[in-house]
C-alpha cells in the first residue's frame, strides 16, 4: 500500500482485513509507515453446492462483495483508515484491460479513505489467482467448488 507524502499521526501498527466469499482473514500487523508491505498469501475456499455451470457461478459472485480494509490498532477496537469494495466476480476475475501482462500479476486500485484519514487515498497493489474445480457429490451430480 502506497500513500506518498502521508505520515500517520498515530504510530500503532496496521493490518489489512479481507472479507471474500463469506470468509474473513487478516494479515500480520506491520509498522505504521508508508509504503506498507504485506508479503502474505490469503487463501479463501468456498464450495457452491448445486452449481454446475461456471456461468451460474459468475452470476452468484456478482451478488457477493469483497471488502478490504486498512486498519490501525488504535484502542479500543481499531480504526479503519481506508476501504476498498468490489463485487467478488470483478475482484477475482478483473477486466483484462485492468491488468498488466499475464493473469495473476499485480493490480492497482485506489482505496476510499475514511474521514479520520488525512492525506491522499492509499493505492493498493495486489494480485489474485482463482481456481475453479469440479467435484462429485455422492449422489452422482457434480458441482463447482
Amino acid at each position: 500500500i502506497t500513500c506518498p507524502g502521508v505520515l500517520l499521526k498515530d504510530k500503532e501498527e496496521l493490518y489489512l482485513s479481507v472479507f471474500v466469499l463469506g470468509q474473513y482473514k487478516k494479515t500480520q500487523c506491520v509498522p505504521a509507515v508508508f509504503p506498507i508491505f504485506f508479503q502474505e498469501k490469503l487463501v479463501f475456499e468456498k464450495e457452491f453446492a448445486n452449481t454446475v455451470d461456471p456461468g451460474d457461478l459468475l452470476k452468484l459472485l456478482e451478488f457477493d462483495t469483497a471488502v478490504l480494509e486498512l486498519i490501525q490498532l488504535i484502542p479500543p477496537v481499531g480504526r479503519i483508515l481506508a476501504t476498498y469494495e468490489e463485487n467478488t466476480r470483478d475482484f477475482l476475475f478483473p477486466d483484462p484491460k485492468l491488468t498488466r501482462g499475464h493473469r495473476g500479476l499485480e493490480r492497482e486500485v485506489l482505496m476510499k479513505r475514511s474521514s479520520s484519514f488525512t492525506g491522499i487515498a492509499p493505492k493498493l497493489r495486489f494480485s489474485t489467482i482463482s481456481l475453479i474445480a469440479e467435484s462429485l457429490l455422492s449422489s452422482g451430480r457434480s458441482h463447482i467448488q
